[in-house]
């Protein structure tokens, strides 16, 4: 199998890949789209909403934004020794208060750890009026794109060319787009390897 990078610019990577099936490439994709841990807004509590929209339409807007974070620092909430009951290791949390006139930004939430904020910054939230207020207090955590869209982690599409397979990999998370990919042959490794323990089993 030879792998070379053809273009890799900001949070955009393309890659060839020689020696693949359809099947692994197709594999490969989705891992990298859905099985990558990352960081997203889950719970939103509203305190004051005085907004056109209701609450369950910001929460969705809200858990959309994509956020940064230090993949050593945490655990995904059923992998975490709380057990999923929330700690500092599963669970972040980021408050936002504003009064209009103004648009409320991402970057006007206000996050408990430093490394965990809002991938862009000016991903416009809703607009409040002149008397408007919103006030909530949300708790991020780490989630995968197979269980929400929430925790996608890139944009990814593949095509065949001339016996090569030319992937096109887009982060839409806050990891770059090196380590989505890497991590991503990581765990079809695994699975891999987990499947030849239970075949192996089989008589």
């Amino acid at each position: 199998m030879k792998i070379k990078i053809l273009e890799k610019n900001g949070n955009e990577i393309k890659f060839s890949v020689e020696g693949l099936t359809p099947g692994f490439a197709n594999a490969l994709r989705r891992i990298m789209m859905t099985e990558i841990p990352t960081m997203a807004i889950e719970f939103v509590d509203f305190k004051k909403n005085g907004s056109v929209l209701p609450d369950e339409i910001l929460a969705n807007r809200i858990g959309q934004i994509p956020l940064t974070f230090d993949k050593k620092a945490y655990d995904l909430p059923n992998e975490c020794k709380c057990e999923g009951k929330g700690c500092s290791r599963c669970q972040i949390e980021l408050v936002l208060k504003k009064k209009g006139p103004c648009v409320v930004y991402a970057e006007d939430l206000k996050s408990s750890a430093k490394d965990v904020k809002p991938v862009f910054e000016k991903i416009p939230i809703i607009e409040l009026f002149e008397g408007e207020e919103l006030q909530f207090e949300a708790i991020a955590q780490l989630g995968l794109g197979k269980d929400h869209a929430k925790w996608q982690s890139a944009i990814v599409g593949y095509n065949y060319d001339g016996g090569n397979f030319v992937f096109n990999v887009e982060s839409v998370s806050g990891l770059p787009t090196e380590e989505i990919v890497t991590t991503a042959a990581e765990v079809l490794e695994k699975k891999m390897n987990e499947f030849g323990k239970d075949l192996g089993k089989v008589k």
